[in-house]
């Protein structure tokens, strides 16, 4: 009995993978371009790969002022085809491909520490005042 619930189990997870793969006979016909009257296909693509949405037929390549018009994209900067903000994106801080190390966050388009930055301790914008110091990411006072 045991043995047939295993092989049961096994068929039925199989079949599920086999679901979740399969191909579908789907084609969307938006456009990339106002010019372009070519339809985009998504045949042969699996089912999760053909829900668009419509944050990713908009690139700034071709037109940087999208990251500006779409409701939470990433930033006003376009970056690699991506909209980012220069001033917080760790992986483009203050320019194109501008990574910031380990440990540290981007503020203000700058790398900064954040355990020990008196500017930004802990956090962006959090200012320890003129008797203080940062440590640990914590305004100390003492």
């Amino acid at each position: 009995m045991n043995k047939l619930l295993k092989t049961l189990f096994l068929v039925s997870m199989l079949i599920m993978a086999l679901a979740i793969t399969m191909p579908t006979r789907v084609e969307s016909f938006e456009t990339n371009d106002e010019n372009d009257e070519e339809p985009n296909s998504v045949r042969g693509t699996s089912r999760f790969l053909s829900q668009r949405s419509s944050k990713a037929t908009l690139t700034c390549d071709r037109n940087p002022k999208v990251c500006y018009s779409i409701r939470g994209s990433g930033g006003p900067n376009c970056c690699n085809n991506k909209c980012v903000d220069f001033n917080t994106d760790e992986l483009n801080c203050g320019k194109c491909g501008k990574k910031c190390g380990y440990s540290k966050i981007c503020c203000e388009g700058k790398c900064i520490n954040p355990k020990t930055n008196e500017k930004h301790c802990g956090k962006c914008g959090n200012k320890c005042n003129s008797k203080g110091s940062c440590v640990y990411g914590l305004c100390s006072y003492a």
